[in-house]
């Protein structure tokens, strides 16, 4: 561009200076240039753009200041002047500048700028002269004079760079205000900025500059907040280069592009204007890390406290949230993260963020399920309110994940939230009903099988729910309202917590009392026993038993631990002692110290678990003072929330509870006092839970103290002549339990009860009957003679044979308690005292068990209606049938009765669970399963369970199976624990099932006609119910042990009517379908046995000699394998798919055109093709079975041959039509509810399947349709015959195994 011409100084050149300055040349001393400089600054401080006379006259002197002499001048004083001086110039001669040279122009303000840097050093005695300058500068915007330069860029970039660089925090408001001035002038009135002078602004927001210089970051913040609207043009250009067009060359800090879109919407987000769609564009890119680099950056952007970006761009939003389904895992985990701090600053969003979250609870990646819980229970301890019920939820779920990371994070968190909320009402009462959940399900984990859950729940309950921190009264006061306010299945969980540790304790008490023995080799053993024990109880069964091994040792050397154990596990011992002595132990297992020490980690889980941290003497006293004030009405339980009766029946059970476990503690006067006056009130419940803690605890009472025990006989009198049943039973146990003179005390009950019994008021016989019979049952000696004529007379022939009353004709299968009539609640009393009074004798000399078990057998025949008069209603009749059935179960509990029930008596127990009301099946089942979980019932009990796949109901057959699993389970384990049981095998084992199995399975009776295509489908469902649970492992190859099993089985003679040839011809069809059941599942079964089963001569009769038991014809054997029609179908059925519960198998179409239902079908190992390929070729050996005499001899030996029988034909036989098992079986409406309809169709011990329930009653659960399962159709129903081989290739073996590994499992 074109500038003006030089102005022309005055007198011809000659410089003028101000009045007493002399000539200022290269001749004078530095300090007399300086001095005389300072005088030219001051005239031109006073002067003004109005003085053109002045103006004129200095023209040569300023023309001069700009020479080469003084731009250079080494001395930094003189170049300060300078430059004041010239900053002065351009303001007097604005807006024209003496200066018209554009070298000469840039060179000017290049040293001025140069000399701003002394800015810096604000001690400096020249700041003053650089604020000044500063000013000056930013005042006039003198700078504004470079844009008339072609390269005036270089000297703005010069410019901002001195000045970012010299801000500093010593500098004042003022100085950063003219920097500001003076910048953003240059940004806003120039014509655009250009990218290096950008980047010299933006350079100061990235975080390594930020950290080092905050002056700078601020200066450049201020700027771009001033000039937003001039710059944000420029700004968006740059991220379009860089975002879109992918230009990273166009700037340096193209790399650090997301950093400097975060520090620009932290500073306005106007700046950003036009780059927010860019970001939409990024989020789609094809690269995960380039995806992840945008989630962080707009997670930032969209969690920051006052960002209200997610509602100003909608479109933007919705694109960030899909990225919680993105396919890389970083991107997903990235986003999670970012909803902690989106729910905690921006409540709004919770909304949008609940369905994406819900879905990440549930990612493959453990990491991000652990994240989402992280991110609800930091949001809920901010405040509980940022977090809605389904957020909560998301948590509540994972507590039952598969990977114990995440279970443990989402329990701890639920207890801090519990802690925060619940127990210091932290955010009101009203915040704490909305989590009030979270205790009961903390406390229900307890039921999982992993060791370290209960471990866990045990630490959150210590710790978080009743804090063992706090005082002795708050802490049981926690625990008295929290014990109130827990559901049923919580307060179980919670006294199993209570039970699991005082059986630890007791591990260790006996093994200290084994420490206290002479060393023998019996000890050892039994300390080892011991040692494994308590290692089941810790975490990491393996390593806890080599840490339990060298603690033992450790007790074995130190007998000062020895003794603060001992302290510890004293029931004598207090919470203070407790910690005192778990703190000693733990310092003398400290040393030597280490950084981890697994060892010390081991025996703190151990202590933790056997400390009595919340019970002794004085929390029992506290627990007693707030029941009696919960009894006087002056505790704050409505403040607590719940009603006082809710307390103090709460309050009974819990001391109830820790009567069990701690009954030492609750050894005082005061204590007993209280529980007197609960023997008083009105509630049964108090005053039953009130005995039972006497009998738990009092055995002291009668020795030192006589008021107590003078006070509490009449009291047990009193309830066990006139009291509910359950007080009478417990009055009775505790005068056995607590007094020395027992007899005298339960003589005086028996005797006016046995006299006042009278038939005709049965609501008056209820109580004296469970007292009678508790009391023949626990003095037999005493009593057992009495009470023979009583049976014989009274309960016998007056009682249980007579009808006095005529039932209600409803038609109901099932009542409440309160809707039985008072005569039958009479008789199941009278049955359960015949069952009380033979165990009490224990002996069957004077075979009154023979006749009890045959009246028990009776009342089952006659379903419930034993004088079939007609008069007792269907709901009577199935509480009978209910009580008979489990009187013969109890008494084959005692071994004596056990020997004597014979096969029918037991095929009649067992038909109880196959009843037709479902509440008996329920109840029977329920019974069945906990005593043979005990061990207390035989083996063959265990049979029962197998004809649980005939329940209509889905729920009932679940139950059921998990029954059998868990049954099967713990005898499994009691095997592996105790190694005197190999020598109990043959009652221990849970394959010797099997023979009881397939037994009562052909006595079923049902099963009437043994070549009906219906009822082999049943038999076959029945084995596979049992099978399937026992096949699951082939450990020790019991497989083949089945197989061999079952051969045997078809070498003898069914001993209940060895001479019936339909009898057996039945037992050996159920050990055909058994067979093939088994070789269907397995194809290790074929392999020899590992030993020779015993079978039960009870029920199976060895045969004279070894004849051919097969049923089948040849004809039979081709239908069995190839499933084509013939005359008699024997085994049709059985060639069949099976039913696998929880299994899947899916397989193609024939044809394309083919539709299949992909509903859930629960199909067998193999289908029927393949069950053609694969059909099993063994041939039944002519053995002999050995029973139990020959098992103590030895198994017998085998017979090297034996004759083959062919089970193939060469014909090819006619096709018929496929039979199928998917055929649809009408619906029942079985229901588990109240009250159920009867059947119309009478079948004696179970419901038919086809039968139809009639209406049932509002609280009835809606029914399950038929068997709730369908069997997918055989692609391949009729292969031709020839085309099966007896010995398969090695492909055919691997198509096979690989069918039945075609599995999809959906479940996580």
């Amino acid at each position: 561009m074109e500038f003006p011409q030089q102005q022309k100084p005055a007198g011809d050149g000659k410089i003028t200076y101000p009045p007493g300055v002399k000539e200022i040349t290269d001749k004078i001393s530095n300090d007399e240039m300086v001095k005389r400089l300072k005088m030219v600054v001051k005239t031109y401080m006073d002067m003004d753009q109005d003085s053109e006379e002045e103006k004129q006259q200095y023209l040569a002197l300023a023309l001069h200041l700009a020479s080469e002499f003084f731009l250079r001048n080494p001395n930094k004083d003189v170049r300060l002047l300078v430059a004041c001086c010239l900053a002065d110039i351009f303001r007097i001669y604005a807006p024209e500048a003496p200066y018209t040279s554009h070298d000469k122009l840039k060179d000017i303000f290049l040293f001025i700028t140069r000399q701003l840097k002394g800015l810096e050093d604000t001690k400096s005695p020249q700041f003053n002269r650089y604020f000044y300058l500063l000013e000056n500068l930013a005042w006039v915007k003198s700078y504004n004079i470079c844009f008339e330069l072609e390269d005036c860029n270089e000297i703005f970039i010069q410019l901002f760079k001195t000045l970012f660089s010299v801000i500093n925090n010593s500098h004042n408001q003022k100085v950063q205000m003219h920097m500001i001035d003076l910048m953003s002038s240059i940004i806003m009135e120039g014509d655009g900025v250009t990218q290096e002078l950008l980047d010299t602004i933006l350079i100061n927001l990235i975080p390594a500059h930020k950290n080092l210089n905050k002056q700078a970051y601020d200066l450049a913040k201020t700027l771009l907040k001033r000039t937003v609207q001039t710059i944000e043009t420029c700004i968006a250009n740059f991220f379009n280069q860089v975002l879109v067009m992918g230009k990273s060359s166009v700037s340096d800090l193209s790399e650090h592009v997301f950093d400097l879109i975060q520090e620009l919407f932290t500073i306005d987000p106007m700046l950003l204007t036009s780059v927010m769609p860019q970001l939409e564009f990024k989020l789609k890119s094809n690269d995960g890390e380039e995806r992840l680099a945008v989630v962080r950056l707009l997670a930032k952007l969209f969690g920051a406290k006052d960002s209200e970006l997610a509602s100003q761009n909608r479109p933007l939003w919705q694109c960030f949230l899909g990225r919680f389904n993105d396919i890389h895992v970083p991107v997903r985990l990235e986003c999670v993260k970012f909803a902690s701090h989106c729910l905690m600053n921006h409540p709004d969003l919770a909304k949008d963020l609940t369905e994406y979250l819900k879905v990440r609870s549930h990612d493959p990646e453990e990491a991000i399920r652990h994240d989402v819980i992280v991110t609800i229970i930091n949001a809920g301890k901010k405040d509980l309110n940022l977090v809605n019920d389904q957020l909560l939820g998301f948590v509540r779920e994972r507590t039952l994940d598969k990977r114990w990371r995440v279970r443990k994070e989402a329990m701890m968190g639920l207890a801090q939230l519990f802690k925060k909320y619940c127990l210091h009402y932290e955010a009101g009462k009203e915040s704490a009903q909305k989590i009030s959940w979270i205790k009961d399900k903390l406390l229900h984990i307890y039921y999982q099988n992993s060791i370290d859950d209960k471990l866990l729940v045990e630490k959150i309950f210590a710790q978080y729910m009743v804090p063992h921190s706090l005082d002795t009264e708050e802490k049981m006061k926690c625990l008295y309202y929290l014990y109130a306010c827990l559901d049923t299945n919580a307060v179980k969980a919670l006294n199993e917590m209570w039970k699991c540790q005082n059986m630890l304790r007791s591990l260790v008490k006996e093994l200290l009392d084994l420490h206290k023995l002479p060393v023998s080799e019996a000890n050892n053993t039994a300390m080892f026993g011991k040692l494994m024990s308590v290692a089941k109880n810790l975490p990491d069964a393996g390593k806890a038993q080599d840490f339990m091994k060298k603690f033992n040792q450790v007790l074995g050397e130190d007998e000062k631990l020895r003794v603060q154990l001992e302290v510890l596990i004293s029931p004598t011992c207090s919470c203070k002692q407790a910690e005192i002595c778990v703190r000693e132990i733990t310092r003398k297992l400290t040393f030597p110290k280490q950084p981890t020490n697994p060892f010390l980690e081991m025996v703190k889980f151990l202590l933790e678990r056997i400390a009595p941290v919340h019970i002794d003497s004085e929390a029992i006293s506290a627990l007693v003072k707030l029941l009696n004030k919960s009894i006087e009405g002056t505790a704050d339980d409505d403040e607590e929330g719940v009603t006082p009766d809710t307390a103090i029946r709460s309050g009974l059970e819990l001391l109830k509870v820790l009567s069990f476990t701690h009954p030492t503690a609750f050894h005082s006067a005061e204590t007993y006092e209280s529980l007197l006056q609960c023997l008083k009130m009105e509630d049964e419940k108090v005053a039953e839970a009130a005995i039972q803690i006497f009998r738990n605890t009092g055995q002291k009472i009668e020795t030192e103290l006589q008021q107590i025990r003078s006070t509490l006989i009449p009291v047990l009198h009193q309830k066990a002549k006139r009291g509910t049943p359950h007080q009478a039973k417990q009055a009775v146990h505790c005068i056995h339990a607590i007094f020395n003179n027992k007899e005298v005390q339960l003589a005086q009950i028996f005797e006016p009860l046995s006299r006042s019994l009278n038939a005709d008021v049965p609501e008056q016989l209820i109580t004296p009957l469970v007292s009678l019979g508790h009391i023949s049952m626990l003095a037999p000696d005493q009593f057992a003679s009495p009470m023979k004529s009583i049976v014989a007379n009274f309960i016998v022939k007056d009682l249980l044979m007579n009808d006095r009353s005529v039932g209600n004709k409803n038609g109901k299968l099932w009542t409440t308690d309160e809707e039985v009539s008072p005569e039958v609640l009479a008789k199941v009393q009278a049955i359960k005292l015949l069952v009380r009074w033979l165990l009490g004798m224990k002996n069957n000399q004077s075979k009154s068990a023979n006749s009890t078990l045959r009246l028990l057998s009776a009342m089952l025949v006659s379903e419930g209606d034993l004088t079939e008069q007609k008069k007792i209603s269907k709901s009577d009749m199935s509480r009978l049938r209910l009580a008979a059935g489990g009187a013969i179960m109890k008494l084959a509990q005692e071994p004596c009765y056990h020997d004597i029930i014979t096969p029918e008596q037991f095929q009649l127990c067992g038909l109880v669970i196959n009843d037709e009301c479902y509440q008996v099946r329920q109840i029977f089942a329920q019974k069945l399963h906990l005593a043979l979980a005990k061990l207390m019932l035989p083996l063959e009990y265990l049979a029962v369970f197998a004809l649980c796949a005939k329940d209509p109901v889905k729920e009932r057959r679940a139950h059921a199976r998990q029954c059998l699993l868990k049954n099967i389970s713990v005898r499994r384990e009691y095997i592996k624990q105790n190694p005197l049981a190999q020598e109990k095998l043959v009652s221990l084992l849970p394959e010797y099932v099997v023979p009881y199995m397939i037994h009562l399975l052909a006595h079923d009776p049902d099963f009437t006609k043994p070549h009906e295509y219906e009822q082999l489908k049943d038999i076959k469902e029945c084995l596979w119910f049992m099978l399937e649970v026992l096949m699951t492992k082939n450990e020790n190859n019991s497989h083949a042990f089945l197989r061999k099993m079952v051969e045997n089985i078809k070498q003898t003679k069914d001993a209940q009517c060895p001479e019936d040839a339909k009898a057996n011809e039945k037992l050996y069809i159920v050990c055909d379908v058994a067979l093939f059941v088994i070789a269907n599942k397995s194809t290790a079964c074929h392999l020899d046995s590992p030993k020779d089963p015993v079978l039960p001569s009870k029920f199976f009769l060895v045969q004279d000699k070894a004849i051919h038991t097969h049923t089948c014809s040849n004809v039979d054997n081709v239908f069995v394998l190839t499933q084509n029609p013939k005359p008699a179908p024997v085994l049709g059925a059985v060639n069949k798919p099976l039913t696998v519960p929880g299994r899947r198998i899916f397989t193609k179409t024939p044809t394309g055109s083919d539709t299949a239902s992909n509903t859930s079908t629960n199909s067998s190992p193999l289908n029927s093709s393949t069950i053609n390929k694969n059909r099993y070729t063994h041939t039944h050996a002519h053995t002999h079975t050995c029973t139990e005499e020959q098992a103590s001899r030895g198994p017998p030996a085998v017979p090297k041959s034996s004759a083959v029988r062919p089970l193939l034909t060469k014909r090819r036989p006619p096709p018929r039509p496929s039979l199928s098992l998917s055929q649809e079986e009408p619906s029942q409406n079985v229901t588990p509810g109240g009250d159920t309809a009867a059947s119309p169709v009478k079948r004696r011990g179970r419901q038919p399947k086809s039968a139809t329930a009639a209406p049932v009653e509002k609280e009835v659960a809606p029914a399950a349709a038929s068997r709730g399962r369908k069997r997918a159709a055989d692609p391949n129903p009729n292969p031709p015959a020839d085309s099966i081989n007896i010995k398969m290739s090695k492909q055919q073996q691997q198509q096979n195994d690989e069918g039945t590994k075609r599995q999809i499992d959906l479940q996580r």
